[in-house]
């Protein structure tokens, strides 16, 4: 009971810093996009990306890989952009971003073992079909935003393109939304016996 408790703290733990990667410095760039524009914004979202990570995993003691590959990507990129004073690599980060990970969910599922239900199972109790059909859709959203992503920053204006990277926090939302009538019918109950199974599938 106290390992299973320790370990859904941890979840927890590591899931405000996954956000926090996701989702802080973006708001950080959109703003300092609206006062500097495209490249003091670039650095802005490179120190925040840097800074949260930091922070994350002094207080938790380890981060899950996704916000530290969601991290090291803004690094490279951003500084590409820096660099070169192109503004390409850092309109091509999301497609490379959500691209990888729809790649890695996909390897996932092909091996078997789900990788959300390995980092999300500590909060969210589902079956193992519930999880497989979880991380297929959400390859398929990642593909679906990646090439979203390459369609926005190519034919509109870089202000469009901003406004879109923000806005793929609600979209993303949103689709997360769609999914809570699947996740309820693959729910587990509460108790030893859900314990158990999960336990004997394992």
């Amino acid at each position: 009971m106290s390992e299973a408790k320790t370990q859904s703290e941890a979840g927890k733990s590591h899931g405000w810093a996954k956000y926090a990667v996701e989702y802080g410095p973006l708001g950080l760039f959109f703003v300092s996009y609206k006062i500097w524009g495209l490249m003091p914004a670039t650095a802005v979202l490179i120190a925040a990306s840097v800074a949260v990570t930091v922070i994350g995993y002094m207080r938790a003691g380890r981060l899950p890989w996704a916000p530290i590959i969601t991290t090291a990507i803004v690094v490279v990129f951003g500084l590409l952009t820096l660099i070169f004073h192109d503004d390409t690599f850092i309109k091509m980060k999301p497609t490379v971003v959500y691209t990888l990970f729809a790649l890695t969910l996909w390897g996932g599922l092909l091996f078997r073992k789900p990788l959300m239900e390995r980092l999300m199972g500590t909060s969210l109790k589902m079956d193992h079909a519930g999880w497989r059909k979880l991380e297929a859709r959400f390859a398929l959203f990642c593909i679906g935003m990646a090439v979203l992503n390459e369609i926005v920053w190519r034919t509109q204006s870089e202000n469009f393109w901003v406004n879109f990277k923000f806005g793929s926090i609600f979209i993303t939302f949103l689709f997360m939304a769609t999914q809570l009538p699947m996740i309820r019918r693959h729910m587990l109950p509460d108790g030893p016996e859900s314990d158990a199974r999960e336990a004997t599938r394992e």
